[in-house]
C-alpha cells in the first residue's frame, strides 16, 4: 500500500523576496501537490517572523482553495491560545461551507513566534493552560452542540471540520489520545520525543465516534532531485539558512557567510540546531522513497507530512513532484 503523503508549506520568504511572491508560490506548490497525489497541504501560524508568510492560515487556505480543485487544505496549525474558539470555529466553518469536504484544522498550543507575540496579540502566556478546554469548546462549536449561553458558530455549527492535535512533546500526545483525535508530531524540526510521544498516544488512545482507531501524522524534511548530490547540496543550503534565521536576531544581527555557519555547526550549540532537521529523506527519487519508508516505520506513522526546504521555489516544486511520483 502506498505511503499516505501530505505537504506542510512553510510559505518561506526568501532573501530579497516578498510575502506576495511567497504566497503566489504557495498556490503553485499546492497545485503541484494536487497533481502529484498528495492528500493535503497545511499552513502554520507564525507571527512577526520576517521569513514566513503564513501568519493568517485561514486567509491563505481560502486563497489556495480557490485556485485548486480537490486537495485537502488546512492549518498545521492554528495556535489556539492566540484566539477564542468561537472565532476559529467561524473562520474554519466559513472555509468548510465554501469548500465542502476539503478543510482540516490542526491545533497547537505553542506561541507561534517570540514571547512578545502574546502581548502584541493582547493575550497572556497562561492562555496555553486552557488549551485542552479550548479544544473541547471548539469541537462542540463545530459540532453544533448547544451552549449554556445560546451562542452558536455561524458559519461553523454542524460542519464538523476535522480536528488534529499538533505537538512536539508528550502533552499533545496525551491530549489527542484522551480526546480520540488524530495526532500530528512536528518531527521535521523537533524530533527528540517522537518515538516516546507516538508510543504514549497509541498506548493510551481512547476511541471516539469519528476516529475509532489512532492516527499518526509525522513531519519529515524532503529534498528530491534527479541528481542526488544536487539534493544533498540543497539540504545543506537550507540548513545553513535555518541556522542564520535562528542566530541572526536582534538589533546587532548581521549576515553570516557560509563558512562561518559551517564553523558554527561544529559547536555544541550548532549541532543542536542541526539536529532539528535530522529527520530527512534526501537524494534521488528512489533514495527519497527508501528514506520515507524507513522513517514511516520508525515513527509508526499512518501518514507523512513532508517539508521541502529547498531555498529555490522551482526546486521545491520539483522535489514535491518527484517525491509524489516515487511514492506512487
Amino acid at each position: 500500500m502506498p505511503l499516505a503523503l501530505s505537504l506542510l508549506d512553510l510559505a518561506f520568504i526568501r532573501p530579497g523576496g516578498s510575502a506576495g511572491e511567497s504566497l503566489a508560490h504557495s498556490v503553485d506548490l499546492a497545485r503541484a501537490a494536487e497533481v502529484a497525489g498528495y492528500q493535503r497541504v497545511w499552513y502554520a501560524e507564525h507571527h512577526a517572523m520576517p521569513t514566513i508568510a503564513s501568519s493568517a492560515p485561514a486567509v491563505v487556505i481560502a486563497h489556495v482553495a480557490a485556485h485548486t480543485s480537490t486537495i485537502r487544505l488546512g492549518a498545521g496549525g492554528v495556535m489556539l491560545p492566540h484566539h477564542s474558539p468561537l472565532v476559529v470555529a467561524e473562520q474554519f466553518g466559513t472555509l468548510a461551507e465554501l469548500h465542502p469536504g476539503r478543510i482540516d484544522l490542526g491545533l497547537g498550543r505553542a506561541p507561534g513566534g517570540a514571547g512578545e507575540v502574546y502581548a502584541a496579540l493582547r493575550r497572556t502566556p497562561d492562555a496555553s493552560d486552557r488549551f485542552p478546554e479550548d479544544v473541547r469548546e471548539l469541537q462542540d462549536l463545530l459540532a453544533g452542540e448547544a451552549r449554556l449561553d445560546g451562542i452558536r458558530a455561524t458559519p461553523g455549527a454542524g460542519t464538523n471540520v476535522p480536528l488534529y492535535v499538533l505537538g512536539s512533546s508528550l502533552f499533545g500526545a496525551q491530549l489527542a489520545a484522551q480526546l480520540g483525535l488524530p495526532y500530528a508530531f512536528a518531527s521535521h524540526f523537533a524530533p527528540q520525543a517522537l518515538e516516546q510521544a507516538v508510543a504514549l498516544y497509541r498506548g493510551t488512545y481512547q476511541p471516539s465516534e469519528h476516529h475509532p482507531e489512532p492516527y499518526v501524522i509525522a513531519g519529515v524534511n524532503v529534498v528530491a532531485a534527479e541528481d542526488g548530490d544536487d539534493a544533498r547540496a540543497e539540504l545543506a543550503d537550507a540548513r545553513r539558512q535555518r541556522v542564520r534565521a535562528l542566530v541572526a536576531r536582534g538589533p546587532a544581527a548581521r549576515t553570516y557567510t557560509d563558512e562561518e555557519i559551517e564553523a558554527f555547526l561544529t559547536t555544541p550549540q550548532g549541532q543542536g540546531i542541526a539536529q532539528m532537521m535530522s529527520k530527512a529523506a534526501v537524494g534521488t527519487p528512489a533514495e527519497v522513497r527508501a528514506g520515507l519508508e524507513a522513517f514511516a516505520a520508525e515513527a509508526r506513522a499512518d501518514e507523512l507530512i513532508t517539508v521541502h526546504p529547498s531555498l529555490d521555489p522551482e526546486a521545491r516544486i520539483r522535489s514535491v513532484t518527484l517525491t509524489g511520483a516515487a511514492v506512487r
